[in-house]
Order: structure tokens, then C-alpha cells, then sequence
């Protein structure tokens, strides 16, 4: 089950998190995306790629901006040019 929390999506199973990306504020209004972490069970799923999905969506109903220092998010963003109207 996904789960938005504050600054943070992640991927529990039997309220066991087995995967998450965190994007805590460092600025005014804007977020750093810094970990993308899948447990090694879940790899090759396209779970890191839901994560980072909501997390885009979360980040821009907040209009946040984001800077991203994690190397998953970056690859996923230059994957997705559609979604880098947050990237900031």
C-alpha cells in the first residue's frame, strides 16, 4: 500500500515499510528529493517509479519546487520531462 505522509511517500506491506522516497523542505517552498530506497525483495517492480510519481504530485499540490539530489529521482526526471514543471 502507497502512503503520502508528510514530505515522504512510501510502500508499506503489512504495516511493514519496505520502501520510501523523502523530500523534506530546505528552503522556503522548496523540497529536495535526497533518498529513493526499495527494499532489495521488490526491486524491478516499478515501485521506486510509483514513489516518485506521487511524490510529483504531492510536491506540485503543494506548489513546492524541487531540487533533486537523488541520483533514481534524477533519472526518473529526465525520463519524464513532463513532470520537470516542479524542478526548480
Amino acid at each position: 500500500m502507497y502512503k503520502v505522509e508528510k514530505n515522504e511517500v512510501a510502500y508499506y506491506i503489512n504495516d511493514i515499510k519496505l520502501a520510501y522516497v523523502t523530500y523534506p523542505i530546505c528552503y522556503e517552498n522548496i523540497v529536495e528529493i535526497n533518498h529513493t530506497v526499495v527494499d532489495s525483495s521488490l526491486k524491478g517492480q516499478g515501485i521506486a517509479s510509483k514513489l516518485l510519481e506521487l511524490a510529483y504530485e504531492d510536491i506540485k499540490a503543494n506548489n513546492y519546487k524541487a531540487k533533486v539530489t537523488c541520483s533514481y529521482a534524477l533519472k526518473w526526471f529526465d525520463e519524464n520531462p513532463d513532470k520537470q514543471d516542479i524542478l526548480g
